[in-house]
């Protein structure tokens, strides 16, 4: 067996800052102290979109920089997968990756204003940083050429990350074309001119804690919109219609963890433990890097939608609140149905029932009450949760497949076939 090689499967190198083979890997207490920092993001960035009024100029920046916050996280925790964080090196790039997320979660609220230079040098500064440290550590070879490859990807979207801090005209063009390379970049798997691009068989990962890290990521999320409805109900004079706007949103988070926690993350887990290498590296990929944002996007939006009801329960949503309110939940519906798609298994319909219930129940709500909102979005998660939990069971009484699914059970081992 070589020096620079784990196993004959793998291209991960044996050096002292890889995480060691052979153990089942879970998430160390440093990495949930590294979330730490992204709890502050998340609320910074539902704030920003509150304290925009709901406007789409502040939707659509708040939809940008969730994008940016999620990939700086994404991109990390890929890399923590096979780096081990309680060895000094790597939780000191992980201290400056914290860091440089803290002084972008601090610019959010003015990251399309005075601070967007802030915003723009901290994202692009704590990408390359990263991937020079992995490149700067590892020996020769497809591990090291990869992160060669991530490195230069890097590198070349980060002049428009800071032109577009500086130049207040072109700072929308820029960024888009800066944020447009960086998701493009894993999809054409780094391709490099003169190089090619990087094999599957190179992004061989731990599924269980890669699934692990991911599931954090929505407690964190989940837990910022319960924080927010609580801090915004300590704010009020909480009366009753108060007390049961703080309940329906907070049985609504309920309904969101129950239909992530025991319906999509134990189909997709179930999937990649039954996958090649190369499978594993696809489906983190696409489930993970990219299917994963319409989820958490959909909490954040969800936590807007529940402050805006707790802290008027009795006023008319009009269409921007009740976009807020049955949009969050329509949106983390179509992430997980996206996921259930990708491991191979047709979407039942209760989920879509639930979701075209969301979508085209916003101009009926936008005359209703956030209290009357807020209970229908409970109605309909609610059903769809007791719907999906007996169809679960059912299939696994049948074909021992695992509990929970939004998924059609009849085609659970389809993906397999």
């Amino acid at each position: 067996m070589s020096d620079a090689m784990r196993d004959d499967d793998t291209v991960i190198p044996a050096i002292r800052l890889i995480r060691p083979s052979g153990q089942e890997q879970r998430a160390t207490f440093f990495e949930l102290f590294f979330d730490l920092v992204y709890v502050f993001a998340i609320t910074q960035l539902s704030h920003h979109l509150l304290a925009e009024h709901l406007s789409w100029q502040g939707a659509a920046e708040t939809a940008f920089m969730l994008v940016a916050v999620y990939w700086a996280w994404n991109y990390t925790t890929w890399m923590a997968n096979w780096f081990d964080p309680e060895t000094a090196p790597v939780r000191l790039v992980l201290v400056f990756v914290m860091l440089a997320s803290l002084l972008m979660s601090v610019a959010i609220p003015r990251g399309f204003g005075d601070l967007a230079l802030l915003f723009g040098c901290s994202y692009a500064a704590l990408q390359i940083g990263r991937n020079a440290f992995v490149v700067a550590v590892t020996p020769p070879g497809v591990f090291h050429q990869n992160f060669r490859q991530i490195l230069a990807w890097s590198v070349l979207s980060a002049p428009l990350w800071v032109a577009g801090g500086l130049v207040d005209d072109a700072r929308w063009p820029l960024w888009l074309v800066a944020l447009g390379l960086d998701l493009a970049a894993p999809l054409v798997r780094y391709w490099l001119p003169g190089v090619g691009d990087t094999p599957m068989s190179q992004w061989s990962i731990d599924g269980h804690h890669f699934a692990e890290r991911f599931q954090l990521f929505i407690i964190i999320a989940l837990g910022e919109s319960i924080v927010l409805t609580g801090a915004t109900a300590a704010g009020t004079d909480l009366g009753a219609e108060v007390g049961l706007a703080l309940g329906l949103s907070f049985l609504g988070s309920v309904a969101l963890w129950w239909l992530y926690f025991t319906g999509a993350s134990p189909v997709i887990l179930h999937r990649m433990g039954h996958s090649t290498m190369t499978e594993v590296g696809a489906l983190g990929r696409d489930i993970y890097t990219y299917l994963h944002l319409p989820i958490v996007g959909g909490i954040v939006l969800t936590a807007v939608g529940d402050e805006l009801v707790v802290a008027h329960p009795d006023h008319e949503m009009e269409v921007v609140g009740a976009v807020a309110v049955l949009g969050g939940p329509a949106l983390y519906l179509l992430g997980l149905m996206a996921c259930g798609i990708r491991v191979g298994h047709r979407v039942g319909w209760p989920a879509v029932v639930a979701l075209v219930a969301m979508v085209a129940a916003v101009p009926v709500m936008a005359n209703a009450s956030g209290v009357v909102t807020s209970a229908f979005v409970l109605l309909v998660l609610g059903a769809l949760a007791v719907a999906e939990h007996r169809r679960a069971r059912a299939a696994h009484s049948r074909a021992h497949v695992p509990s929970g699914s939004l998924s059609d059970p009849r085609e659970h081992d389809h993906g397999n076939r």
